[in-house]
């Protein structure tokens, strides 16, 4: 009779530490795994459940402003440092490690209108209420200095925005019209305007940096061009916009805020069609703000939430909402994609995780690979409804859930008369319009 020993090497399996990762052994042939599929699915499912139960997405509230804030401006060189501006006229500068107001300045009477940072971060610009621009030292004064601005520049008109050039001494600002400044002239290098109404938001292209986008109050996205000095052209939509942002990895890209409750992609090459409608909010949005990526972008909304979307995708991904948290004016994502900070009506500025249920702090190299592990396994899973389910399921409000609803109810009622139009005209008479070219009425060049 012939017995075959097993014999099994202490050394392939036995950790010479305990700080060393157990060895596994795996076959990875098909047929001795007959039920990978289920197993996956169950761990995909699990992760999902878990990624919902640690969705703890609020860090902090920065409070300290006696008015509701009006702007926010990010640091160029520091992450920590965050600039506000309240309707009060008072400017705070934040250290978000510390959670702490490091200095406070009078700067306006009335409103701060808007907050830029100059491009190597050794000074800001302000402009408010009472027709004035003033540029401020990022550092505060020395020790027996009053707090006094390097430059102040009076104008005709109220300025309601304004923004600094990336990587030149020139900043812009709007109001009646939109002005061009060299930071050592009091009086602007040029002023485009295109049709009498005032402009609420003026922004430069964070990579064709002679490119300005600004919209107004009768409805126009103007587009600029500053080595012209004229306005390039301009798309008119069905209701006002409050801002826009430009995409910082794709030149071409921007996304307007509108009072429709809805979003707009836009490509600037062809603006006679949005490419992407981003619809959730339940009333006006306020502002917006993208990611360092260019893959996300965060609104803020009257309806007293802040949203992050793809921007590839319809619908938002996350909603934050907390039950003091009242309409919200401002938003901005942190430089190192990590954090979102917004400014509301009720004095407060919030700082939220980006993604939600993401933990803080240094990861072992081990949390690392289960992380990455669990994320590739939601994406393989993502479209079985049981986990679409889970993922996508978020608590709201009772006053947005049941807006929600009867926007819903609103828009089915719009389809069907639509539908019955169509169904009851002459064949040919009533042409069926796509929900993204209903949305602009016209583009003038």
């Amino acid at each position: 009779m012939k017995v075959k020993m097993l014999s099994r090497n202490p050394d392939s399996y036995v950790r010479e530490t305990k700080l060393d990762l157990q060895r596994v052994p795996r076959n990875y042939d098909p047929t001795l795994h007959p039920f990978e599929v289920p197993r996956e699915y169950v761990r995909a499912l699990n992760a999902t459940k878990l990624e919902r139960v640690f969705a703890k997405p609020f860090l902090a509230s920065l409070d300290g402003h006696r008015d509701g804030v009006s702007c926010l401006a990010k640091h160029p060189k520091s992450l920590a440092t965050v600039l506000s501006g309240a309707c009060d006229g008072e400017v705070r500068i934040w250290n978000l490690t510390k959670r702490k107001c490091i200095r406070m300045i009078q700067a306006h009477e009335g409103f701060v209108r808007g907050i830029c940072t100059r491009f190597c971060g050794t000074s800001f610009f302000t402009v408010g209420d009472d027709k004035t621009v003033k540029q401020w030292k990022m550092d505060g004064p020395s020790y027996g200095e009053e707090e006094e601005p390097l430059h102040t520049i009076l104008g005709k008109t109220v300025y309601t925005g304004i923004d600094h050039h990336w990587k030149e001494a020139v900043f812009a600002t709007c109001g009646q019209q939109v002005d061009i400044w060299d930071e050592q002239r009091t009086s602007p290098i040029c002023s485009m305007t295109w049709g009498f109404d005032s402009i609420s938001s003026v922004k430069f292209n964070p990579i064709e940096t002679f490119l300005l986008g600004s919209c107004a109050s009768d409805r126009n996205i103007v587009l600029y061009d500053m080595r012209q000095a004229t306005p390039l052209k301009k798309v008119i939509l069905d209701m006002r916009t409050n801002t826009i942002c430009w995409n910082p990895m794709e030149a071409f890209i921007f996304t307007a805020a509108n009072e429709d409750y809805n979003l707009y992609t836009f490509d600037m090459r062809a603006l006679d069609t949005p490419v992407m409608i981003h619809m959730d909010h339940v009333s006006a949005v306020l502002d917006v703000d993208y990611s360092p990526t260019g893959k996300d972008f965060v609104s803020a909304s009257f309806d007293k939430s802040i949203r992050i979307f793809p921007v590839d995708k319809s619908r938002s991904r996350e909603v934050y909402h907390t039950k003091r948290m009242q309409h919200v004016i401002c938003v901005k994502w942190t430089s190192d994609s990590k954090y979102i900070m917004c400014g509301s009506d009720e004095m407060n500025i919030r700082l939220w995780k980006a993604n939600a249920s993401e933990k803080l702090g240094v990861l072992t190299s081990r949390e690392k690979a289960a992380t990455d592990y669990n994320q590739r396994l939601k994406e393989k899973f993502q479209h079985h409804p049981h986990i679409k389910r889970i993922s996508r399921h978020r608590h709201l409000p009772k006053s947005i859930y049941s807006q929600i609803q009867e926007q819903r109810i609103m828009k089915e009622a719009r389809r069907r008369k639509e539908l019955n139009r169509i169904k009851h005209s002459k064949p040919g008479s009533v042409q069926r319009v796509s929900e993204k070219k209903k949305r602009v009425v016209a583009v003038v060049k």
